[in-house]
């Protein structure tokens, strides 16, 4: 299988590269089908893609799961109940096409950053996926019950083995990355290369401090969320009724999302976001998306699909240069 080739960036201090797009595979038997994921995967490989990116808790199952647990609500809204969905199709297509080798494959760990459970995902994600080798891993969520020290003993050991390549992390505060920076120089464990906060004109949190510090040490930027799971398309309203969303929809699945984007802030951007892209004549989903690609200290946009199109807009996105003044424009709206 070919693909279009396309400018690579060095994942933090490592020898590893990733292409300025990634796809997200969080939609792999939650949103979509099989069927359907090999179709974008086989898409996004064809358009120069090759970073891909999946985790433990990603899986229609895990998804049903989550909401029963956070919201009691026993009900399916997924493709399917498939626990780990996302890990297993990724694996079953990288198995069929045969092009492991091209492609730079990142996974988290979700459940707990203990040494013991490190060591038993790092297996358990490498099963799934049938490869004998992670390139990125990823801690997905700052675990406060187990000292940083111990999960970074653990994943060195894991690269020691040959098992994974590069560590990282995701939805860490740049307090929380100085400290596992500082724990890796003082004791001599790997050291965080790659970061994946959320990053869009609807949470710009990462602005602050956490991108110029990745910038000073080195540390590779995969973000995500670029159109706010959506909310930056422009498809939802104030409302009462805003947990009824479309079915089938990110936030359907995921009524979360609504709890971090739906506030008169987000809602003023939609519409300033709104006039300029019909100044421009852009889909209010490309421009957002070429806003949060333009930041400097972003090495690569994590971008998930449910239709094809969904890689041509991000495709298209990341080929149109914006202008620094627009870019400026766009990030003075309040």
């Amino acid at each position: 299988m070919s693909h279009k080739r396309v400018e690579q960036h060095r994942i933090g201090r490592s020898d590893l590269k990733t292409s300025g797009l990634g796809l997200g595979c969080v939609t792999f038997g939650r949103e979509i089908d099989e069927e359907t994921s090999y179709r974008v995967l086989d898409h996004a490989f064809s358009n120069g893609i090759t970073f891909f990116d999946t985790g433990e808790s990603y899986g229609g199952g895990n998804s049903q799961a989550l909401r029963k647990r956070t919201y009691g609500v026993e009900d399916t809204r997924e493709i399917t109940t498939e626990m780990y969905s996302s890990e297993k199709i990724l694996g079953r297509w990288i198995n069929k096409t045969g092009v492991h080798d091209q492609l730079v494959i990142c996974t988290k760990v979700s459940s707990g950053a203990s040494a013991e459970n490190i060591r038993h995902q790092v297996q358990c994600s490498l099963d799934r996926m049938g490869i004998d080798r992670i390139d990125v891993y990823k801690i997905h969520s700052p675990d406060t019950q187990v000292p940083i020290g111990e999960s970074l003993d653990a994943l060195s050991e894991q690269i020691h083995a040959g098992r994974i390549s590069v560590i990282g992390s995701s939805n860490f505060s740049a307090l929380q990355m100085q400290e596992a920076l500082d724990e890796s120089k003082t004791k001599g464990y790997a050291r965080f290369d790659i970061i994946q906060p959320p990053y869009s004109l609807a949470d710009r949190s990462a602005e602050e401090q956490l991108l110029p510090l990745c910038a000073r040490e080195q540390i590779a930027v995969t973000s995500y969320s670029p159109l706010a799971a959506g909310f930056l398309a422009g498809k939802y309203r104030r409302t009462e009724e805003r947990h009824k969303f479309p079915k089938g929809s990110r936030f359907d699945i995921s009524p979360a999302h609504a709890d971090i984007y739906f506030n008169d802030h987000n809602f003023r951007v939609i519409e300033h976001l709104r006039r300029k892209s019909t100044e421009l004549g852009m889909p209010m989903v490309r421009l957002a998306m070429a806003w949060a690609m333009s930041h400097p200290h972003i090495t690569a946009v994590l971008v998930g699909a449910r239709k094809l199109d969904h890689i041509d807009n991000a495709v298209a996105a990341k080929e149109w240069v914006m202008d620094i003044d627009l870019r400026n424009e766009m990030s003075a709206w309040h």
